[in-house]
């Protein structure tokens, strides 16, 4: 039986370049090559360096996956003159697969969920806020988004319901327990 490959995070454990590399503007993209077409398209037409399609360190993807800290540099150095604009740009131009990696601020803002309505005002002690409908939706149902509740509102109506009665819940409320 053959071992398991590393763990690799995001990266791909048998393909490279393939996972989330950084942007010179801090941003990071995620990007996947899945052939040796796309290697010579990546070289040329992102990297700017087509010699690199053909260097001998590099010529296959067993070479790549073999070499991918030396060839992480080559192409983080390349990347780094670029912002995550420019380098979307060029990816989607040599149609290599990939996808901003957003923060949370990002994620929020995309516009996406916007356009699928994937946002809700929930009623909160401290007012309103926006809150992200869940990932499942069905046609048979609508998602329950109801009021957050205040600190303590449902303490009594959820100890009555574990069989505490009045005698109980007075001795609680006269020890400060609720």
């Amino acid at each position: 039986m053959a071992r398991p490959p590393a763990r690799s995070g995001a990266a791909h454990a048998s393909i490279y370049p393939y996972g989330p590399f950084e942007a010179g503007d801090g941003g990071s993209v995620m990007l996947g090559l899945q052939n040796e077409r796309e290697w010579q398209t990546f070289c040329s037409g992102v990297l700017r360096q087509p010699a690199l399609a053909t260097d001998p360190r590099f010529a296959s993807n067993a070479q790549r996956s073999a070499q991918r800290t030396e060839l992480r540099a080559v192409i983080l150095q390349a990347f780094a003159a670029l912002t995550t604009d420019e380098l979307l740009q060029r990816l989607d131009a040599a149609q290599i697969a990939n996808a901003r990696v957003n923060d949370m601020a990002g994620l929020w803002a995309h516009p996406q969920l916007a356009a699928r309505g994937r946002w809700q005002d929930v009623h909160t002690p401290a007012g309103e806020v926006p809150a992200l409908l869940p990932p499942g939706r069905s046609n048979r149902f609508d998602c329950r988004m109801d009021p957050v509740p205040a600190v303590g509102q449902h303490t009594e109506s959820i100890l009555r319901a574990l069989g505490l009665d009045d005698a109980a819940l007075a001795r609680l409320r006269a020890d400060a327990a609720i």
